[in-house]
């Protein structure tokens, strides 16, 4: 399959470019502000629809602030170093999900001792949330001809632009297709039939360490990293802890709401 040809700006006025991958940004953050606003009214927490905005706004501060210097430490810190301008230059692409998670950590830990509201809480709320923009995302990567898979031989394989003569698996599709829908409903089983705080949070933590363990064994590893080990990519190492970290809190969570019930 040859790979479409969809221009990664979807507006120009004048000097100034809009692109796919920028309107996914917004439309995801746009899409969480109504999942966690029906989730904020339905569970009754202490929040109003202004504090709901704000808190999105802290989680996206998070994202993009996080995400890019992430990036800059795991991905490609010598070329940063030698050209420290360009950490700021946004623009020309490099984000990071552990930097990005990071970030939304540390606005969700202020958020949540700024409004009294219980951190487990707000991390349930951002996980409901979190999938869809994580695969509107990699829907903007694939627009972008960008992080595509490795080689292969399956009919579903793609010859990108920036790839070489061979087709690649489609990577972003299948990062979409897990990260984005998959765990938005697997986030959202452990938050209605699990009913306990933290746990659809630790869910997301262990269900997206997995899912991208699993797929990157088909992305094209990061040129400027290669394999560690001979076999494993940065992106891998970076999501075993979460795995481990996830599916530890999980198990935390509800010991916790099974001891905290009358005997």
């Amino acid at each position: 399959m040859t790979f479409p040809a969809i221009d990664p700006v979807f507006l120009r006025l004048g000097p100034l470019q809009f692109r796919w991958y920028g309107l996914m940004y917004v439309l995801g953050f746009i899409l969480s502000y109504f999942v966690i606003r029906r989730e904020v009214r339905r569970s009754q927490v202490s929040l109003s629809d202004e504090g709901v905005a704000d808190l999105i706004l802290a989680l996206a501060l998070g994202v993009v602030l996080g995400g890019r210097f992430g990036y800059v430490l795991f991905y490609d810190l010598p070329a940063y170093l030698a050209h420290p301008l360009k950490i700021f230059a946004i623009w020309q692409g490099g984000m990071s999900f552990h930097g990005g998670l990071t970030g939304v950590f540390l606005a969700a830990l202020w958020f949540s001792r700024s409004r009294g509201i219980p951190l487990p809480v707000l991390g349930d709320l951002a996980a409901l949330a979190a999938p869809i923009g994580l695969g509107l995302g990699r829907i903007g990567n694939f627009i972008n001809g960008e992080l595509f898979g490795r080689p292969t031989t399956v009919p579903w394989g793609i010859v990108f632009p920036d790839g070489g003569p061979l087709p690649r698996h489609p990577s972003q599709l299948y990062e979409a297709f897990l990260e984005g829908l998959v765990l938005f409903f697997l986030v959202r089983l452990a938050y209605r039939r699990l009913n306990v705080s933290g746990a659809a949070m630790a869910t997301f933590l262990a269900g997206y360490g997995l899912f991208r363990i699993v797929v990157e064994w088909f992305r094209q590893p990061d040129q400027q990293l290669g394999l560690f080990l001979g076999s494993f990519s940065m992106g891998q190492l970076l999501s075993l802890p979460l795995v481990l970290l996830g599916g530890g809190l999980l198990v935390w969570f509800m010991r916790k709401e099974r001891l905290s019930r009358p005997q």
